[in-house]
């Protein structure tokens, strides 16, 4: 076999690596922890055979090997590597916090949803003031949502949007505006808790939400994302 092919199999080997951390965490093979170190074990790998396949490439002496082989082992590498690069980058510059809300002062509680959240490792009270000014330094953007339509109006719109988002409504109360609700992420399977408070203020009627993961310590910037959706796509609505 050419040096090229060995190569290309340590390449793909290194992505299969990546592309099984995510689901295998999220169908219970292994803990997420383990993913996330295959995740790093994947882009140290895919570095080293980035590497020496570009000095195979450019050495004369290894010119008998299959120069298709070593350049598709060399864009599988770098594509492999570039991932968790691009996703290490996004989670360092991002302060390591997992519940957001809009109101950060009189924060919306979740109360059927703690029943569901025996086992999560982050508690479901909120967390304090030191995580309102790491929220506020690095989401500014996220604040209520203010309309001139009713409670009631407002209140059906969300219900809708929360389930065209594919979440898990867990509970909604009408009376009392609220609507508690569990989204699943895509890759690893965490699971985040949505509450959402819909009450009249004066002449309008002001939607706060408050998203937060049950595990880990960063949410690389999942609930803050999770609550900018939810809020444009009602606005959208309640603009029809």
């Amino acid at each position: 076999m050419t040096l090229g092919r060995w190569m290309l199999i340590f390449a793909a080997a290194a992505a299969a690596l990546l592309a099984a951390a995510g689901p295998g965490a999220r169908f219970g093979v292994w803990d997420f922890r383990l993913g996330f170190q295959m995740i790093q074990w994947s882009f140290f790998a895919a570095l080293a055979v980035a590497g020496l396949t570009l000095v195979f490439l450019f050495i004369k002496r290894f010119r008998y090997t299959s120069g298709g082989s070593l350049t598709a082992a060399l864009i599988l590498a770098v594509g492999s590597a570039s991932i968790p690069y691009m996703f290490y980058q996004k989670a360092s510059s991002l302060p390591r916090i997992h519940d957001i809300t809009t109101d950060t002062q009189n924060v919306p509680e979740f109360v059927e949803i703690a029943a569901l959240r025996t086992e999560a490792t982050n508690p479901v009270a909120y967390p304090g003031d030191e995580v309102a000014q790491k929220q506020r330094a690095a989401y500014p953007q996220i604040d209520s949502l203010r309309v001139e339509a009713s409670a009631g109006e407002v209140f059906e719109q969300a219900l809708i949007v929360a389930r065209q988002l594919d979440w898990s409504i867990v509970a909604q109360s009408p009376d009392t505006g609220r609507i508690e609700a569990f989204d699943t992420t895509f890759w690893f399977g965490f699971v985040d808790d949505v509450v959402i408070r819909i009450r009249q203020a004066e002449n309008e009627t002001v939607v706060d939400v408050r998203s937060k993961s049950r595990v880990g310590v960063s949410d690389v910037g999942k609930n803050a994302a999770r609550i900018e959706q939810f809020l444009a796509a009602l606005a959208q609505r309640l603009d029809r």
